[in-house]
């Protein structure tokens, strides 16, 4: 076949060639009025008759190519049945199996029925236009000897190339693909619906006589029905949920507007009221749902309610909401609950190994002196996690100088050190951190059977696997405010005492987290606990001392400001040098300046903080949930406090990545205002 329409291409162009070469002689002639008779002779009439004449033979040439074609393409054309067989092609058919084989030159030799049955409404008729119809079909490139699957007028195929063979193989799954879509659908999703503040709002007064909880139920009731979502109260504050995948898809297409739509129930009220919500799907098994929605609702919990966790097996939760931060936790009976399980778990271990985050602050190491104050009281031994290559410059610096090195010494434990003497019996506390990879004694925490964590951040997905007790309370200002908290509240006899170099530290780190008290998370609890430590005898100018800057430091700072960019109204950032190197302190400290100014929402400090990492500190005022973006960019933290941290990325790099994620989610992340790219 292709032989043969090669020998009409050419006689088609020999027969073109000819044409012209005869037009253009009798051209010629006439404009050189030569020979004189035949010029002399050619009147209009002759050349009319000449054009008719031409096209007359065209039409006739066209007419004779394409009976050739017609019957080149008839020889070709060969049925199914007549090269694999009458049955073979039965089974072809039923299968819903098309091919089609190709020449060397991808050019289509054959095709059986049911291709060009798919096709006919694509693919035209002759056969040198079926190379680029074919790709047209696809619609894609098909790698050799791999399937690919493709949709084609509301049909759907997986094809397959041989290369070998020059040959394509078309399955039609249409009907699997519309019983798997039915069936993903179709899929069960349980959840877990909970009214965070349910005490605050309904108060000692019945359900019934409550008109903020009834409207809430109603809006719950409303938005479950309006989207086919089975719900069933199993508590005063929680309801259990029940519904296919597909009502789970127009909830996630929403953005679970529940949220909001609650929220605003609680305008001109004293309380307002928040839901926290966790799913689960993607998993068989109803009880393994109820787990993966029971761990949701907890994560939404821990990082201060108001938002809904959607999980999938085997992926990275989702999360929808926090766009406000976690109500202040006032209740002393839960602080003394928490304490004194804390004792009880400390009073039956043989030793306590207390570790705080990498590059540890002033607040982690606080937090670490609080617990070895409870330890002290109990007698145990107890020693903190202490890398000097792993502490800021000035949390090292004040922690060897508030103590004797001696008792120094005693206090601290390597890393390495740490691990070895994890035993059975030993509690490993983990405190301002909840993430594995961001804690000092990361190894001793993976050998340790018995472990705490107490956490003052948004919980994230990544924590701490299986503690024997974890308290994680987002509300609070810093890590410290909840030990002195604990302290303070323990039912022990005599009170436990905290050391004065002690106090004073862990005063130096509630200074450092609530920007010397003008953070919007400072509450009556960071008040309460300060005085608690001044009891102690706590110093705050030594703690105000312990924060100061050196010089250098103080022009780093000034230079960082300077290069201030307002990408958003009441959104900045600030970039530092790429050949700077920046201690995380400092880049909090920049952005701690830029929120002091007026009409700042929201703010971010970038900058390298070693040779291989570039990090990002971010703060907000309460109107833009910091902590959400971070996460996109796989950090996290509190609602206006947060950080993230990049891997061999240069500054201009992570730069470009905050602007991305600025312009794909910071209308989600405010939580009153908007804004607009400048």
């Amino acid at each position: 076949m292709t032989e043969a329409m090669r020998k009409l291409r050419f006689q088609t162009f020999a027969f073109v060639i000819i044409e012209f070469a005869i037009i253009a002689a009798a051209l010629v002639f006439y404009l050189l009025k030569w020979p004189t008779i035949i010029y002399e002779k050619m009147e209009p009439r002759f050349w009319i008759f000449g054009a008719v004449s031409i096209a007359f033979i065209n039409i006739i040439a066209l007419w004779i190519s394409m009976i050739r074609i017609g019957s080149i393409r008839q020889k070709s054309n060969l049925d199914a049945s007549s090269v694999i067989g009458s049955d073979v092609q039965e089974a072809y058919n039923f299968g819903q199996i098309g091919l089609v084989v190709t020449d060397e030159n991808d050019i289509v030799m054959w095709a059986n029925s049911l291709f060009r049955e798919r096709a006919i409404d694509i693919i035209d008729q002759q056969i040198f236009e079926w190379q680029p119809a074919l790709k047209n079909f696809l619609g894609v490139n098909v790698p050799s000897n791999m399937e690919v699957k493709i949709e084609v007028n509301g049909r759907f195929y997986n094809v397959k190339y041989i290369s070998d063979a020059h040959l394509f193989l078309f399955r039609d799954s249409t009907d699997y693909e519309s019983i798997f879509t039915y069936s993903r659908e179709q899929a069960l999703v349980i959840g877990i619906i909970m009214l965070d503040n349910y005490s605050d709002i309904a108060g000692k007064t019945e359900d019934d006589n409550n008109d903020l909880v009834s409207k809430v139920r109603q809006a719950i009731f409303e938005y479950c029905k309006y989207h086919g979502v089975l719900l069933r109260r199993y508590r005063s504050d929680s309801y259990f949920v029940v519904c296919n995948f597909a009502a789970l898809e127009r909830m996630q297409k929403d953005q679970f507007k529940i949220l909001e739509t609650v929220r605003a129930l609680g305008r001109g009220q004293n309380v307002i009221p928040t839901l926290s919500i966790g799913i689960a799907h993607d998993f068989p098994d109803a009880i393994k749902l109820n787990e993966m929605a029971s761990n949701a609702i907890d994560i939404a919990m821990s990082r201060g309610g108001d938002q809904a966790i959607v999980s999938k097996y085997g992926e990275d939760l989702k999360f929808y909401g926090g766009k406000t931060a976690a109500i202040e936790n006032t209740g002393r009976v839960q602080f003394r609950s928490v304490a004194d399980s804390i004792i009880g778990i400390i009073r039956e271990s043989s030793n306590v190994i207390v570790s705080g985050h990498k590059d540890m602050d002033m607040d982690a190491l606080g937090a670490c002196l609080g617990v070895m104050a409870i330890c002290h009281w109990l007698q145990k031994p107890c020693q903190i996690v202490f890398d000097p290559k792993l502490t800021e410059k000035k949390t090292r610096y004040a922690f060897q100088r508030a103590f004797p090195k001696q008792e120094f010494e005693k206090m601290v434990i390597t890393p390495k050190e740490a691990e070895e003497k994890i035993r059975p019996s030993t509690v490993f506390v983990v405190v301002d951190v909840s993430v594995p990879d961001r804690i000092m004694g990361q190894r001793a925490l993976e050998k340790a059977s018995k472990t705490i964590v107490i956490d003052h951040h948004r919980r994230g997905e990544d924590f701490v696997e299986n503690p024997v007790l974890n308290y994680v309370d987002p509300s609070a200002s810093s890590a410290s405010e909840i030990l002195a908290e604990f302290i303070h509240y323990a039912t022990a006899n005599p009170r436990i005492e905290i050391p004065q170099a002690y106090a004073t530290i862990m005063l130096s780190g509630m200074f450092l987290d609530t920007g010397f008290f003008k953070s919007k998370a400072v509450g009556v609890r960071t008040f309460e606990a300060a005085e608690i430590l001044k009891e102690f005898g706590a110093d705050n100018s030594v703690a105000d001392d312990y924060l100061k800057d050196e010089f250098e430091e103080y022009a780093l700072v000034t230079k960082i400001v300077s290069t201030l960019r307002t990408p958003y109204t009441g959104v900045c950032y600030c970039v530092s040098d790429d050949h700077d190197i920046v201690e995380k302190a400092t880049l909090a400290k920049v952005a701690n300046q830029i929120m002091s100014l007026k009409d700042i929402s929201c703010c971010f400090v970038i900058g390298r903080v070693n040779e291989n990492e570039t990090g990002i500190s971010a703060r907000s005022d309460g109107t833009v949930n910091v902590q959400l973006l971070c996460e996109k960019m796989g950090g996290g933290g509190h609602f206006n406090m947060a950080a993230a941290s990049f891997l061999s990325t240069p500054v201009a790099g992570v730069e470009h990545k905050l602007l991305d994620i600025l312009d794909t989610y910071l209308s989600e992340a405010r939580s009153d205002i908007g804004g607009r790219r400048q």
